[in-house]
């Protein structure tokens, strides 16, 4: 065992700058993340939002560069300084929206790359909407502009997740694809039989309507959930296409798929009744809860990316209300009131 290691006194790296100066606590705080830190320093002292690092990166650009959400929307909401802080330009010439090139940092939550992607495509253009016009096409020293900077950067990202969302659309189809058929053959072998008139025999029970609506429902949605997975396989799958429309397609189809297998459980719940014609109200209980098995395991199990889903399709609903331009429809004043004013 080398003893030497311990007797040697500290030395700084041969390479540091002896000009660099420490970074801020208030930098420190937003590159990890604590929130409550950073508004209680901005709060005693103002003066340090313009604090800078060794490198030139100001509190917006280091909160962009960890993907710290809230720390951005607290600076974003001090109108005044985020007007000086937005034009900042760091040592390598980047502005802030340069900094989302760092996929190493990625703080999301997101299952799956494409729904990363997606969140580095919304980081994007969430620090696109606060930056000067004039910044957004500036190029680094490197001669790069932030649009370029992002591209090359998330280039992998982007094989991964056209990788992940081919896998995962060509699983769904084949499950809906047998879906269907089971619902297709189950329409023309109607539990009990058909009459020599060719009308069902149990065509005046009450489950024989359940297993009718219920069958003709899975049938539907897993048609649809096909032809939404087939509409992803044939995408062209670029940047702009895994911002909006392959989540919200790829959302329509877990929904879809879901609402065929539950449906089709409670076709097969309704035939069992059929079939064995019971009357006893726990044989029913039982027969539901062993039929809706299969359903909350496949529930359980996709709900996290399920989860993620429906969160970034309400995302995108809500940039679409705020770029809807909004009007009152009021009702025109009745005759009594132009009267009224009239009189006045």
């Amino acid at each position: 065992m080398d003893t030497d290691a311990y007797e040697k006194p500290f030395e700084e790296p041969k390479n540091r700058d002896a000009n660099r100066q420490p970074e801020t606590p208030l930098l420190v705080a937003t590159s990890n993340g604590i929130e409550e830190i950073v508004e209680e320093i901005l709060k005693l002292f103002p003066q340090a939002i313009e604090h800078v690092s060794y490198t030139g990166q100001n509190i917006l650009h280091v909160a962009v560069m960890n993907r710290r959400k809230k720390i951005f929307d607290f600076v974003k909401s001090k109108k005044i300084p985020m007007t000086r802080l937005a034009r900042r330009i760091d040592e390598k010439g980047n502005t802030a929206l340069h900094q989302i090139e760092n996929v190493g940092i990625y703080r999301g939550l997101m299952p799956g790359p494409a729904l990363q992607l997606q969140e580095e495509l919304l980081w994007y253009k969430r620090v696109k909407d606060v930056l000067p016009s004039q910044f957004r096409m500036h190029l680094n020293k490197d001669g790069l502009n932030a649009l370029d900077f992002f591209q090359s950067s998330h280039k992998d990202l982007l094989l991964q997740a056209q990788d992940w969302l081919k896998r995962t659309s060509q699983s769904c189809s084949v499950v809906a694809v047998l879906i269907a058929t089971v619902a297709f053959a189950a329409a023309y072998t109607v539990p009990g039989g058909n009459q020599d008139s060719g009308l069902p025999i149990l065509i005046g029970e009450p489950f024989f309507l359940v297993f009718t609506v219920m069958d003709v429902v899975s049938l539907a949605s897993s048609l649809t959930s096909v032809v939404m997975f087939l509409s992803i396989l044939t995408s062209p799958f670029q940047f702009h296409d895994f911002k909006r429309s392959l989540p919200r397609k790829l959302t329509l189809g877990f929904t879809f798929l879901f609402m065929s297998v539950a449906t089709m459980m409670l076709a097969f719940a309704a035939t069992i009744i059929l079939t064995i014609r019971t009357d006893g109200s726990m044989s029913k209980i039982l027969i539901y809860t062993v039929a809706f098995l299969p359903v909350s395991i496949f529930a359980l199990l996709q709900f996290p990316l399920y989860l993620a889903l429906a969160g970034t399709a309400q995302y995108s609903l809500d940039i679409l209300k705020k770029t809807l331009p909004s009007r009152n429809f009021c009702c025109p004043p009745s005759r009594n009131t132009k009267i009224s004013n009239k009189n006045q």
